[in-house]
């Protein structure tokens, strides 16, 4: 036993010095990677440089040094995390390969199974402002309320996020719809018709809600996306249902190079092939429409590489596509009228609303989120109250140009487009409120309510203000 325990821990040592020691050499090919997707992908690399004045080639540099200095996996993860989330871009993301234990079974519920969950919603900061009295029921997808400010009655109105996806009655009600059973299995076609169905039922809550709040006497319109992360383009419709007059989408900006030249290439194909059995009249829009996503591939096509006065981005079209201001219902009937004005494939109505505005925001309120906030006061329709907006920007479109590494197998995602709001800055920056409130997103409820509440005189005043100069 004696010779046996000495054999032991020489063997233990003998393994222990052939281990092979770590080595930063495979993460730090890692950061080369990442660099090169930063200049050749991410769509807000000129404003980070120029605007947040930030050093990206030091940057790279810095964490090179601290992975020669690191002694571990997960030291040098660590270091790349944040990185990222120095950078400040609600759009830069590593996403981490995860383990899938074994023994995890999917949900039986469809609904659950297709990404639909009641916690994605909330009922945000009508109830806690003062005097509150609810219209509706608190299970609507869009919670609703009035309160009296200096004398005049306000519709208080939640959007916790721009997807049905918040509110799975949606998805129980289009599966009911379309006899599709909660326990069946559901192929891309499935699911697209039961969000297709979705979507339409959330743009007429939406609207019911707002025809309710003027049903019980509010004369202005509250709209709060506090902590409002995002979703999706719906939030261009969303903003027409609200606007008391047309808007005109932000333009928009895209990176150059194959993923966005596919893009516009598919869309002319798209718009030439309507054009075949179109009428005289729409033949010559659609063929125009298609000479403009031409002239868009070919920026896309552009290299700047070696040019220093080469635009870094593309710009061509608007945040819908290549119609910024259109009517609703005017591509009804028309299956290639949602490839040049997006909100055409939900059914909402302009101005169901038809009074003042004002949108209340904090540093939560993201991506679609700040894209409805911003519209909305760069078209002069609405004041925005609150704090300073989170800065996502615009994400990633048809998936995006997502750069996998190849020691860590982590996954880079960065933006692939731009919207610019009207006086030409990168949306990025976030959206600065008409009245600031002191108000941080971690502050309870009550607090946050406390704080608001001393300044929606202010903007009330504004927002009719603004109204009466339309």
């Amino acid at each position: 036993m004696k010779l046996s325990c000495v054999l032991l821990l020489g063997l233990l040592a003998a393994s222990t010095s052939l281990a092979e020691p770590w080595s930063p050499e495979p993460w730090l090919a890692d950061l080369e990677q990442m660099r090169q997707a930063f200049d050749t992908k991410y769509a807000n690399r000129d404003w980070l440089i120029r605007e947040r004045e930030f050093d990206l080639a030091a940057m790279f540099e810095r964490n090179a040094t601290r992975l020669r200095d690191a002694g571990s996996d997960a030291e040098a993860r660590v270091i790349l995390d944040r990185m990222v989330q120095r950078i400040g871009d609600g759009h830069v993301a590593l996403v981490w390969p995860s383990v899938k234990a074994t023994t995890a079974t999917a949900p039986s519920d469809l609904c659950t199974r297709l990404g639909y969950d009641a916690n994605q919603s909330s009922q945000g900061l009508g109830p806690a402002l003062s005097g509150f009295r609810r219209v509706g029921n608190e299970s609507d997808p869009f919670p609703a309320g009035t309160i009296d400010v200096q004398g005049t009655r306000v519709g208080v109105l939640r959007i916790s996020i721009f997807l049905p996806h918040g509110t799975p009655q949606l998805c129980r009600s289009a599966l009911t719809e379309l006899n599709i059973r909660t326990d069946q299995s559901c192929d891309e076609h499935c699911a697209d018709s039961i969000l297709t169905r979705a979507y339409d039922k959330l743009t007429n809550s939406l609207q019911d809600q707002v025809r309710a709040l003027q049903a019980a006497g509010a004369k202005q319109l509250l709209v709060d996306i506090t902590s409002n992360g995002g979703g999706s383009e719906w939030a261009e419709a969303a903003a027409r249902v609200i606007s008391p007059r047309p808007l005109q989408s932000a333009r928009w900006g895209f990176v150059r190079g194959e993923h966005w030249a596919k893009q516009w290439r598919d869309l002319a194909n798209e718009l030439r092939n309507a054009a075949e059995t179109a009428s005289a009249s729409e033949r010559a829009q659609l063929l125009a429409w298609a000479s403009e996503a031409d002239t868009a591939r070919q920026q896309a096509e552009k290299s700047c590489t070696g040019q220093p006065d080469c635009e870094w981005l593309g710009r061509a079209g608007f945040a819908t596509g290549l119609v910024g201001n259109a009517r609703a219902g005017s591509f009804d009937g028309k299956p290639w009228g949602v490839h040049v004005f997006s909100p055409a494939q939900y059914p909402y109505r302009d101005s169901v609303w038809r009074g003042p505005v004002m949108v209340l925001v904090d540093d939560r309120t993201g991506s679609a989120a700040e894209e409805f906030a911003s519209l909305l006061q760069d078209n002069h329709t609405a004041i925005v109250v609150g704090g300073r907006t989170a800065g996502a920007g615009c994400g990633y479109t048809n998936g995006g140009m997502p750069t996998t590494l190849p020691n860590s197998r982590v996954t880079l995602r960065l933006p692939d487009c731009v919207r610019f709001n009207v006086d030409g800055s990168n949306a990025v920056n976030g959206v600065i409120p008409d009245v600031v409130v002191g108000m941080r997103a971690q502050d309870g409820t009550k607090f946050k309510a406390k704080l608001v509440e001393t300044k929606l005189p202010d903007a009330s005043r504004l927002a009719e203000k603004q109204m009466a100069t339309r």
